[in-house]
């Protein structure tokens, strides 16, 4: 094997069951902060299994599924028992009628029945642990069928059971290879199908130790395999095909004790497109989710996502076997300069560290290669040293940098013998080091002896196909240990109790309208978010005075609870320097509100501030996540770049720093064209407290716009200038 650093875990004690958090594992809006496991052991390697519906009659497909899961079983070593009413044996098995008259109590039924309702209440009266219904026409239907799974799922609570499916298959009971070692490869998917590939990799010697086919999840999820993989001893990744999710939070729970665990989960999330959300929903009855929510979640708790299921693969199987890196420079090393000039390119657009060799590295390497060729990074030997001696200590002296942790060396096509060299020297080489090999075998045919024996043949190397499956695994590899090397678990420092400015906000809510700009800064400032000085007035006399104590210049703004988009509708002035402009300006505004029938709570006569970078700040709902926080770029930038960064509660402060560094125009922030530099730690404080908002207010708080916040030089902190909010 290529080793690994997942040979021990710290798993939580499991008993039957789902264990619960204690009461005082929630938040502040009372939701779960650590990941409920499900023991699952009895469901992988039960002693006991109950066949319902189980048939030997030629031509139906129970008959296939009772032949598949009775030979499963001998494997496994578990005793199956066919029931079945209508028959007394089945492929020479005594049948039972029911699950009540079994000889034992079975961990697990297969149910291959068309309806599983009724047969869940036998099996909670018969005690059976775990059951999965192969049965489909459920969620992935529509509405009627939704309400179906709804009914089963309460139905299997009832029965103090877990359940797999509906619309599952058998892939939980495959073949896995016995005689295989080190650190493998647990696979999920919603798609049996999909799992396919990974399964086959048992071929090429990688291990594969369970299969989870959740289908619709009407009870057992992605997030509870997660959990349950992740603390398991031999699992070195765990890769995923999803559709979509059951819920976000349980699904950051389970991400969550993977990288406290720190057990690289690939995933493969289908809906980056509206067809594929589509087409998701109809298959699975899943929601898939706003895919940018997706993504900052990932990020958050270093779930590394892929598109293919060839990168799926190549990805969780160098994650799985691959030791942490030594170090995090990586060296291309080819026999073509052409070669390597080509996979350096896309390897530093990926953003691969690729550091210049030192002077002497280089001197040590122009021993073997002539002086002519690049040996800086990526190394050109010319082709010649590779069919002697010289090959293997090229090869050497770049693993002996201190700053070399990954070699990674594209061969093209097939050249033998000198291929044949270059690629047992290579195997012999990883062998000898911690560090990671990684070759990249580019011929189409596959059938080489260098690439099916010597390359294939090693535990130690990883091998690819295509340059980019290579440094997208290279990547990520890189980027899990570096996530995980300093991860600290956001839930751990999530507020569990409400802090006074929450009850102070509470008051300011009015369920089910749309605040006023005036009344949405009044909860701002419950958090403590600095406004401008402003005054509502009602009367232009008034707006004089309320302009005298604010302070010249000025802006006036039309304040009312339904408008959105006051510069529109040219309800807003701005500059105004004296009390004619500001009596002239009440006037104009009111009479514009008039006109456009707009009901307004007074005019806001507001402190000017002009000098800073103008951001967004946003809490949105999302339907699987829940609050989530997005920053950006203000003012209308924000609707003509869209330059934004979305997470979701709770993160800290490295997080939202992050969230900064995202933006296509952080720069902004830093100092432009002779501008002062931003006060980020002033706009990091401002996003972390509208994250305290939108965990404690919840539902309550169905959406907030800050835009512009104006970000002022550095030590100056923020100004939120407008404001929307709508209540629930």
């Amino acid at each position: 094997m290529l080793g690994s650093s997942y040979s021990t875990r710290d798993p939580d004690p499991s008993g039957p069951g789902r264990l619960e958090p204690r009461p005082d594992d929630v938040d502040v809006s009372g939701r779960p902060l650590y990941a409920a496991v499900p023991d699952l052991d009895r469901f992988f390697r039960p002693e006991a299994v109950a066949v319902v519906g189980a048939s030997d009659a030629e031509g139906r497909p129970n008959t296939g599924i009772t032949r598949q899961l009775i030979a499963w079983a001998e494997r496994v070593g578990a005793r199956l028992y066919p029931v079945n009413p209508g028959r007394e044996t089945v492929f020479g098995l005594p049948c039972h009628p029911s699950v009540a008259g079994l000889p034992e109590t079975a961990d697990l039924a297969v149910l291959l029945v068309a309806d599983p309702l009724p047969v869940i209440e036998q099996l909670g009266e018969a005690k059976v642990r775990f059951a999965v219904v192969f049965a489909s026409g459920f969620a992935e239907t529509g509405e009627e069928g939704a309400a179906a799974q709804t009914r089963l799922a309460q139905a299997a609570a009832r029965a103090g059971l877990r359940l797999l499916g509906p619309n599952t298959n058998l892939n939980a009971f495959e073949t896995f290879r016995e005689d295989l070692t080190g650190p493998a490869i647990a696979l999920i998917t919603q798609s049996g199908h999909q799992g396919r590939p990974l399964h086959t990799l048992q071929e090429l010697g990688i291990r594969l130790s369970h299969w989870a086919p959740t289908g619709n999840e009407a009870d057992l999820e992605t997030a509870d395999f997660i959990s349950y993989f992740a603390q398991r001893p031999e699992t070195g990744a765990i890769a995923v095909y999803a559709e979509g999710l059951k819920d976000g939070r349980s699904f950051a729970l389970a991400a969550d004790r993977a990288a406290r665990n720190k057990v690289p989960v690939v995933m493969v999330k289908v809906g980056r497109t509206e067809t594929g959300a589509r087409t998701a929903a109809s298959h699975t009855g899943k929601l898939t989710g706003a895919d940018d929510v997706i993504d900052a979640a990932f990020r958050q708790f270093g779930v590394i996502r892929v598109d293919g299921l060839d990168e799926l693969q190549d990805t969780a199987t160098l994650l799985a076997r691959a030791r942490p890196p030594a170090a995090e420079g990586v060296v291309v090393y080819s026999i073509s300069g052409g070669t390597g000039a080509h996979f350096a390119d896309l390897a530093t657009a990926a953003g691969l560290p690729l550091p210049t060799l030192s002077e002497a590295k280089q001197a040590e390497l122009h021993q073997w290669i002539p002086e002519y060729l690049q040996v800086a990074n990526p190394v050109d030997n010319g082709g010649h040293p590779v069919g002697d001696w010289r090959g293997r200590k090229i090869i050497d002296a770049i693993l002996a940098d201190p700053d070399v942790g990954v070699l990674i060396c594209p061969i093209t096509g097939p050249f033998p013998p000198m291929s044949d060299k270059l690629a047992q020297d290579l195997a012999d080489a990883a062998e000898a080091t911690d560090k990671l090999i990684c070759v990249v075998w580019g011929s189409p045919i596959g059938t080489e002896d260098a690439y099916r024996h010597t390359l294939l043949g090693s535990s130690r190397l990883a091998t690819f196909r295509t340059f980019g499956n290579c440094i997208t695994a290279v990547r990520a590899y890189l980027g899990h240990h570096r996530f995980t090397a300093a991860y600290h678990s956001p839930f751990d420092d999530a507020p569990r109790t409400p802090s006074s400015s929450a009850r102070k906000a509470r008051g300011l809510l009015r369920p089910g309208t749309q605040l006023s700009e005036h009344a949405a800064k009044q909860l701002l400032r419950a958090y403590g978010i600095r406004v401008p000085r402003e005054q509502l007035v009602t009367s232009a006399a008034g707006s004089v005075r309320a302009a005298g104590l604010v302070g010249y210049p000025v802006v006036m703004k039309a304040s009312g609870a339904q408008i959105a988009h006051k510069t529109e509708l040219g309800l807003v002035k701005v500059g105004l320097t004296s009390a004619s402009q500001v009596r002239d300006a009440y006037r104009e505004l009111t009479d514009i509100a008039r006109y456009e029938g707009v009901d307004l709570d007074g005019i806001l006569v507001c402190q000017m501030v002009e000098r800073g970078v103008e951001m967004v700040l946003g809490v949105t709902h999302d339907p699987l996540f829940g609050p989530t926080v997005t920053a950006g770029l203000g003012g209308v930038l924000v609707e003509v770049l869209r330059d934004t960064a979305v997470r979701v509660p709770p993160f800290g402060d490295a997080t939202a720093r992050d969230m900064l560094r995202e933006l296509r125009g952080a720069r902004l922030l830093d100092g432009v064209r002779g501008a002062p530099p931003a006060d980020v730690d002033g706009l990091v404080d401002i996003i972390l407290r509208v994250q305290r908002m939108a965990m404690e207010l919840g539902d309550s708080l169905a959406e907030l716009d800050i835009n512009p916040l104006m970000v002022l030089p550095r030590g100056q902190g923020a100004v939120a200038l407008d404001a929307l909010a709508v209540c629930r």
